[in-house]
């Protein structure tokens, strides 16, 4: 009975040590600051290759050199934004002379909207008022390095599975030839082109609507605008359908951004464009 007892004790303290060493090599994969950075982005550059089937050659010049981005995890930190009322937020984010650019905008690409309305059923003032919110129309879509700031975010263990999926959307969009690795510039939490697309959603909606052979977010108007309409309808946009309150078009903006005040923005906007 008592060797049975030790054996059985024996077991448990075996599978304890087990479960704890288990538990320490999970926690190292990821970390809190730059100390494990380069251990891990080693492992993951091995990942890409075995796991997700990435080229080595890919994976190579584009993660080559990159560095742990401290300014990024504080930025990630620091998100604020969406704490304000919609009156705070909306007055932040639009002013007289946006809802003007916007309209000079429509009359330009007048014919590019047709054609995007037709093929895909979202209307020129929904896709102008993410695009002016987004990067103010293409001015301001960032110049980090997405590639390290999505290995700097995947590494660290607030949110690490999500920004692990997107650091290899990322390489995925320059292994398909739409980008090259200096080209991917964007904003700090690895968002690409004129309406922010995550990689992922790069990998998924963009199209090349231009027909160069590319799907190009960052200098493609064609491609910018037919891809955020192409996203929106493939989350479901009604065609000729309202997008307010209550709306299944205003479910299908909450599938573009959550927070209640930003979907408002896009609506609210949107009817200001049409003035």
């Amino acid at each position: 009975m008592r060797k049975a007892l030790r054996s059985f004790t024996a077991v448990a303290c075996f599978s304890a040590v087990t479960f704890a060493a288990t538990a320490a090599m999970a926690a190292a994969k990821c970390g809190s600051d730059s100390s494990g950075f380069n251990a891990w982005l080693e492992d993951f550059k091995q990942e890409a290759v075995s796991a997700h089937g990435l080229s080595s050659y890919t994976v190579a010049s584009a993660l080559t050199g990159v560095t742990y981005d401290a300014q990024v995890i504080k930025l990630d930190r620091g998100q604020k934004s969406f704490k304000l009322s919609f009156d705070e937020f909306y007055k932040r984010r639009v002013n007289n002379a946006l809802i003007k650019r916007g309209q000079t905008l429509w009359a330009q690409y007048g014919g590019l909207f047709s054609r995007i309305e037709r093929d895909y059923g979202v209307p020129p003032q929904i896709i102008l008022a993410i695009w002016g919110l987004e990067t103010g129309y293409g001015s301001g879509s960032g110049k980090m390095q997405v590639v390290r700031s999505l290995a700097t975010l995947s590494y660290d263990c607030r949110r690490s599975a999500f920004f692990t999926r997107e650091l290899v959307a990322a390489l995925k969009i320059i292994e398909n030839g739409d980008k090259a690795p200096e080209d991917m510039r964007g904003a700090w939490a690895g968002e690409l082109g004129q309406t922010q697309f995550l990689p992922s959603s790069y990998v998924n909606y963009a199209v090349d609507y231009d027909g160069d052979g590319k799907r190009d977010l960052i200098r493609s108007v064609p491609d910018v605008l037919a891809s955020t309409a192409n996203y929106l309808k493939q989350k479901g946009w009604r065609a000729g359908q309202p997008w307010g309150p209550g709306s299944a078009n205003e479910a299908v903006l909450r599938e573009w951004n959550k927070a209640e005040v930003y979907v408002k923005t896009i609506g609210v906007m949107a009817e200001k464009l049409e003035d």
